[in-house]
């Protein structure tokens, strides 16, 4: 793999195993976002719910979202249907609408299902060369200069350096980082709250998995 360290930013925090009010507010609204619900009042799609809670927070992304950046939307881990609901297809196109990015461009599609790692015990989980062999690149766009993975939730992130190994096979003059609206934070007594920009790196490891910091 040529990419083994992928620098990353998230908006938000989710707490799975969490029981204080601001845990149990972040997986309502993580089960809202990968439904793209109507919330609030009044109501708007999460996707654009995503989109301003990130125009509020882009001081915390730096260079993550430039002009020339073009938005690749992560695919789920089945395979796409027509008419399936894409949710970061969504939040990419909610995103470009106020000026984040140049262009959204879904060149990624899976070609063969892997495991969903989210309801998959920790040693089953798809490893980083899984989700790297079941992607294809649809060359739709000439070489460009940045490509950031846009996603809905990251957990360890091995989904991402596979997408990120895939895209630079096929643009290797490129640099590509990714953005994720929500991260795990698995640990109870890590997870500090719901809106809680940051920007990481995920670091694929000998075994070929990967870790996420932090």
């Amino acid at each position: 793999m040529k990419i083994s360290e992928l620098k990353y930013a998230s908006l938000l925090s989710y707490s799975p195993h969490g029981n204080t009010s601001a845990a149990l507010e972040s997986k309502a609204l993580t089960y809202s976002l990968k439904q793209d619900r109507y919330e609030g009042q009044p109501p708007i799609l999460m996707s654009d719910w995503v989109e301003k809670k990130t125009q509020e927070k882009c001081k915390h992304f730096g260079t993550f979202f430039q002009s020339n950046t073009i938005l690749v939307p992560v695919p789920s881990s089945s395979l796409m249907e027509k008419d399936t609901l894409w949710v970061p297809e969504r939040i990419a196109n909610a995103l470009l609408k106020k000026g984040f990015g140049k262009q959204v461009v879904p060149c990624l599609r899976r070609e063969t299902a892997v495991r969903k790692a989210a309801t998959s015990p920790s040693q089953d989980r798809p490893s980083v060369k899984d989700h790297y062999d079941s992607f294809s690149v649809q060359r739709s766009l000439s070489e460009p200069e940045n490509i950031l993975l846009i996603d809905d939730v990251i957990t360890r992130g091995a989904t991402l350096v596979g997408c990120a190994n895939r895209l630079i096979s096929a643009f290797p003059n490129c640099r590509i980082q990714a953005f994720a609206a929500i991260r795990t934070e698995s640990n109870p007594r890590k997870f500090k709250n719901l809106q809680d920009p940051l920007v990481g790196t995920i670091y694929l490891n000998d075994k070929g998995g990967t870790i996420r910091y932090p």
